[in-house]
């Protein structure tokens, strides 16, 4: 049996409300963007928390203060820093000039490289100095031996390797007018 019960403000439901009940109000516009946006938020801050962490944790964040760029002007690092030939440099002349391949190897002794020989190049028609060097561990070995010469310059070059002269200072023109004043 069915009961009648006398209609009331329950009964009457407004156009466009789809819920039915006392208790459930209409849903906002773009609520579940509001809820997306924040668990985004809260996923980049906790993402970026972990990461700092990870970083510290390795010593891979300096947060004394020197920054980057502090270190960065430090130590460049394109180039390999300056070291003392641990390899006997092989000196050749590549000049008319007589004696200039003797002169450089006694500044070469002087600033502390061992020099192993000393020699005419083939030509004798170059006009820049330049410390080849024959494998890219030899880098700051070359920087090292043209630092203490004017005008040198620094090249990976591997066929002096097949020779077995890992390090080799070819003198130039330019060399030879530096040097003479």
């Amino acid at each position: 049996m069915a009961q009648k019960f006398p209609r009331d403000r329950f009964d009457s439901i407004p156009h466009g409300i789809d819920r039915v009940g006392a208790h459930r109000a209409p849903a906002r516009r773009g609520a579940k963007w509001i809820r997306f946006g924040w668990a985004a938020l809260a996923t980049v801050v906790l993402a970026g928390i972990g990461i700092a962490g990870v970083m510290i944790f390795n010593d891979r964040l300096d947060i004394s203060g020197g920054g980057p760029a502090a270190t960065a002007s430090a130590s460049p690092a394109a180039t390999a820093p300056p070291t003392i030939a641990p390899v006997p440099v092989t000196v050749l002349n590549g000049t008319s000039t007589a004696g200039l391949a003797a002169k450089a190897s006694e500044t070469l002794t002087a600033g502390g490289v061992t020099v192993g020989a000393t020699a005419n190049a083939s030509e004798n028609d170059i006009t820049e100095t330049v410390v080849y060097y024959a494998t890219p561990d030899l880098e700051g070995a070359a920087r090292g031996v043209a630092g203490l010469l004017p005008e040198a310059d620094v090249r990976l070059s591997e066929s002096f390797a097949e020779t077995g002269t890992p390090l080799v200072l070819v003198l130039g023109s330019d060399y030879a007018e530096a040097s003479a004043g």
